[in-house]
């Protein structure tokens, strides 16, 4: 028997706590709300992003601080109602803090709900990919759960390259889109800013967006490609669409060769045209979609990637493959679920999107009579339900013809300047919240909720039509006083 001594003893004994861990300077809750704007903008620059906040002064949207959000408004500290028509890029189809959302996660969180479901099967998980599977149609029914759209488009290329196979490897996107911010998906992102000279991925190839034949020549030339990825209406591109025969000879052509077609339906998806999918306006289905954006109901980050069975099994359908890219810790959250569960049933039971397309067309029906008005200024209305570009003539066109010649050479220079001036006038002026677009500047996106009525798009037409009377040289004088201010 070995005998401790009192020295040994000690050794082994716990160390005693002296003194408790210091807090540091926080904030608390109460004192994030009670924040003033100039406070924010310290607080943003030293810890955020300083760059961003120079745009955000432009538009003079660094002056607003939202106190509360309901419906289609937004509240800011002056008590100003705020008329939505940016819809968060598409994040907010049910509006500002819908109280059957609300309702739900408040019930979730009474009854002490499980959240993390790692070591065991979720309801709230199984419950939604369900759900998912019953509003896609064809045989998309293979569900996986992230928590923003680029975690949902990597799942959807990692699954389409694992079940292309080795021999397959490269994918085929469009110029001008976009696709994400994550560097996977950053190789098939078209935007020189966004990819910032990171290192990424060769195996892909780049086609003008809707051309057929550009995609054939693609396939034909190619037999590496194994998938295809295309939102299904560009977003960041100014809301453009493909013709619909383009889409029905998409799906022949990708039989044909065996090519998998990934369909991005991040923004354009969940009811923001008419159909739960963009891509049903066509009567076709892709191999692999992914969701996000108003998935969340505004209240959660939840994206999903939905895919045929046969693809997503080819891929991980052992158990030696199932782990390769099973879902993240925060992939399949209980409230977030909860959210998005019941966000799908008030898509339908509210009929929001027989309400997207009727009041989407009543928009676009709206802003065709102000390009008859204002035709040097408005050069083209498109978009589908509530997903509308308003695209403005270059900035020369838009002046007295005096003018033009001088002003045209600095066109490429002035893009989105327009539309940046009348972006920040309606916020001020008229109290009306709309976005941009990345690749072409000249374009506002409008993407407001489902829940938009006739009487909110009268509103917006009324504010946008009072601003675009006043000429564009008066618009501008405004601004440069605004900034001058």
């Amino acid at each position: 028997m070995t005998v401790m001594t009192e020295e040994a003893r000690g050794a082994l004994a716990p160390v005693e706590q002296t003194s408790a861990v210091a807090k540091p300077a926080l904030l608390s809750v109460e004192d994030a709300k009670a924040l003033d704007v100039e406070r924010m903008t310290e607080l943003f620059k030293a810890h955020l992003n300083p760059g961003q906040l120079h745009f955000m002064k432009l538009l003079g949207f660094h002056k607003v601080k939202v106190e509360r959000a309901e419906g289609m408004y937004y509240v800011d500290q002056n008590g100003r109602k705020i008329l939505d028509f940016f819809g968060g890029f598409g994040s907010l189809a049910f509006g500002h803090n819908h109280p059957r959302i609300l309702e739900a996660r408040q019930k979730f969180q009474e009854e002490k709900r499980h959240e993390i479901a790692i070591a065991f099967m979720s309801q709230y998980a199984t419950a939604l990919a369900h759900n998912l599977a019953q509003c896609s149609p064809g045989d998309l029914d293979m569900v996986f759960l992230g928590s923003s759209g680029s975690e949902a488009m990597e799942a959807a290329v990692k699954l389409a390259e694992r079940a292309a196979g080795p021999k397959r490897p490269k994918m085929v996107y469009a110029e001008n889109s976009f696709h994400g911010k994550t560097k996977g998906v950053l190789a098939v992102t078209d935007g020189k800013l966004y990819r910032g000279e990171f290192r990424l991925t060769e195996n892909t190839v780049r086609v003008p967006f809707g051309d057929i034949e550009a995609v054939e020549n693609a396939f034909r030339a190619d037999p590496e490609i194994g998938a295809i990825v295309l939102e299904t209406i560009q977003g960041g591109g100014g809301i453009i669409e493909a013709p619909a025969e383009f889409w029905r000879k998409l799906r022949a052509l990708c039989d044909r060769y065996g090519v998998l077609w990934v369909a991005d339906e991040v923004q354009c998806g969940f009811g923001r045209t008419g159909r739960f999918y963009a891509f049903e306006h066509y009567g076709v289905v892709p191999d692999i979609t992914a969701l996000a954006k108003s998935l969340g109901a505004g209240k959660a980050a939840v994206g999903a990637m939905i895919a045929r069975r046969d693809v997503y099994m080819k891929a991980y359908g052992t158990p030696k493959t199932a782990m390769i890219h099973a879902m993240a810790t925060f992939g399949g959250i209980g409230e977030a679920c909860v959210t998005a569960i019941e966000g799908i049933n008030v898509l339908y039971d509210e009929a929001l999107m027989d309400n997207a397309a009727a009041t989407g067309a009543y928009l676009v029906e709206r802003l065709n009579e102000l390009k008859e008005k204002h035709p040097r200024i408005i050069k083209d209305v498109r978009g589908r339900g509530c997903m509308v570009g308003l695209e403005f003539q270059d900035f020369s066109q838009t002046l007295p013809a005096v003018l033009r010649p001088m002003v045209g050479m600095l066109d490429d220079k002035l893009k989105g300047s327009l539309s940046g001036f009348v972006g920040a006038l309606l916020l001020r002026d008229h109290h009306v919240l709309v976005a941009f677009t990345e690749y072409n500047r000249n374009v506002i996106r409008l993407e407001p909720p489902l829940i938009a009525q006739r009487e909110h798009v009268d509103t917006f037409i009324s504010a946008l039509d009072a601003l675009l009377s006043r000429g564009v040289v008066s618009i501008v004088k405004d601004f440069v006083k605004s900034q001058m201010g």
